[in-house]
């Protein structure tokens, strides 16, 4: 009887139940700190894990974030196998294709939250801001509107692109309609956060 209640655990914690939004903001959260502290408890990431998401996946959060060697979502919210379906392009930009990626995971996987996660020190945006964008022209179309904004106020110019950028994607991420759909149906939100680089904590980006 033990052995049947420890092994029906093991399985609900390998499948999961779908969460709140908010649900799975505080897992995210919760999870970085222990990356922040050094404590990390590495979940998910057993035989038994991988053996049982072989057939389905049902990642409870969406990443989409830049594709900067220091930035691995798993590492940085303390995550394992199948907890996150990550979209990972320079600059964290969402064009036609990263979109259609997003969309497919928030609609057919019932992932409860959408990251779009910028960061300290990003090489893309510098990029644009001393118009670098040689071989990077599409990820600079998608970033430059962003700049504009960043430049008609004062501070650090490079993080305030940063986040402007993130601002700006969160709010393209919006209105795409699967995504628009689920918002008004409480299913998932859509939210920006900003990764400091030499403290390991990722802020939200209101």
């Amino acid at each position: 009887m033990l052995c049947f209640i420890l092994i029906s655990c093991l399985v609900l914690s390998v499948v999961g139940f779908a969460i709140t939004p908010d649900e799975a903001i505080d897992r995210l959260l919760e999870g970085n700190e222990r990356y922040v502290r050094d404590q990390l408890l590495h979940p998910n990431r057993s035989v038994i894990r991988r053996e049982a998401i072989v057939a389905k996946q049902e990642p409870f959060a969406i990443i989409l974030g830049c594709s900067d060697s220091r930035v691995s979502p798993e590492i940085i919210f303390d995550q394992g196998i199948g907890d996150l379906f990550i979209v990972r392009v320079a600059g964290n930009v969402a064009g036609p294709v990263e979109l259609d990626s997003l969309q497919f995971s928030a609609e057919y996987l019932h992932s409860s939250v959408i990251l779009v996660l910028g960061h300290e020190n990003c090489g893309a945006i510098h990029a644009v801001l001393n118009k670098q964008t040689k071989d990077i022209e599409n990820v600079a179309a998608l970033i430059e509107p962003a700049i504009l904004l960043a430049r008609q106020t004062e501070g650090n110019i490079w993080e305030k692109s940063v986040k402007a950028n993130v601002r700006a994607i969160v709010a393209r991420l919006k209105v795409a309609p699967v995504i628009k759909s689920l918002i008004e149906q409480g299913k998932i939100k859509v939210i920006g956060g900003y990764y400091e680089l030499a403290s390991g904590k990722v802020i939200l980006i209101d």
